[in-house]
């Protein structure tokens, strides 16, 4: 591809594009016609043009030059160990189509070391589509440990913990954390926190090799609401604190300080590391995240980053 024209990798750029809304994101060939302004005829040429060239695997191959070019300024801009972005369907930019299958490449990467590596996790949709993508694998010299707990306010267990579905996928050694996000009490905290096998958990956190985390937005569709571990009253309380964002059930301003409140004070989650000099991922994309985003690459919570064209973009303009 190196000796290719520009005019050349100008149509493999298309074709990577054509082929992403096909394979990735499912539209028809009448669909990506509308989007890429072309003729059906055409699209269908560019589709079959991203197979002939091997640009189409599992995984889409080709990095269509804009992503790699907005990755670039984002991972100069924030200082970043390392930044993915994925394309974005015209038709829906706040879709997470792609996230999965670039976080999944990326976590083959560690699973597939022949070093033991010890893999810390949050929890979130992003991650758990992220988990849904990866082959089966035999990764017993691995390590998979919760960040958090898996535990709704009433018990029941939450519906997007990984590291439970992972393990059945890889075959890892997994460490879940059965706790809740949130204690009822600091005093509770403190109990949860001295009982042996919580203290094993935390410290296997802390050698971890890599985390992903997921990013959630503070609104009425915030995660910690919607999946139950706050109430409306409590999200009302720290939105007027100045929450812009949470990871991990952690919550913090605009600039990615953590919050010093009433609520962070009963989270039972691990310590957050600010500027880890291991990669910590962040996957999240769409216009309800940027600020949320923004404010943890800001504080230096996350050091790598995994979003989309759109999302990108937003982020590189916020002041």
């Amino acid at each position: 591809m190196d000796n290719k024209s520009n005019s050349e990798l100008k149509r493999l750029d298309d074709a990577a594009r054509a082929a992403w809304l096909y394979y990735v994101a499912k539209n028809t060939q009448d669909e990506i016609a509308q989007k890429l302004e072309v003729s059906r005829q055409s699209a269908q040429r560019l589709v079959a043009l991203a197979v002939s060239e091997g640009l189409v695997k599992v995984r889409l191959e080709h990095p269509v030059s804009q992503c790699m070019e907005l990755a670039q300024e984002l991972k100069e801009k924030f200082s970043m160990l390392d930044c993915e972005v994925v394309p974005s369907d015209p038709a829906s930019p706040n879709g997470s189509h792609g996230l999965a299958q670039c976080g999944a490449a990326i976590l083959e990467r560690y699973l597939k070391s022949e070093k033991p590596q010890i893999l810390a996790f949050g929890t979130g949709r992003a991650l758990k589509a992220c988990i849904d993508e990866l082959p089966a694998m035999q990764c017993q010299h691995h390590k998979l440990v919760s960040m958090l707990g898996n535990m709704m306010s009433d018990g029941a267990a939450s519906a997007f913990d990984i590291v439970v579905s992972m393990a059945n996928r890889v075959n890892a050694k997994h460490y879940p954390m059965p706790l809740p996000v949130i204690a009822s009490s600091v005093q509770e905290k403190k109990m949860l926190h001295s009982l042996q096998p919580v203290k094993s958990i935390l410290s296997l956190i802390e050698q971890a090799d890599v985390t992903f985390v997921g990013v959630g937005q503070i609104s009425e569709n915030s995660p910690l609401l919607l999946d139950g571990f706050i109430s409306g009253d409590e999200l009302d309380v720290v939105v007027n604190d100045g929450a812009k964002g949470e990871i991990i059930s952690w919550l913090y301003d605009g600039n990615g300080k953590l919050l010093k409140n009433e609520t962070n004070k009963r989270v039972v989650s691990a310590p957050l590391t600010v500027n880890s000099a291991k990669p910590v991922y962040g996957i999240a994309a769409g216009e309800n995240k940027a600020v949320a985003i923004h404010a943890a690459l800001k504080g230096r919570l996350i050091n790598s980053l995994i979003t989309n064209e759109y999302t990108a973009k937003v982020l590189l303009n916020l002041a």
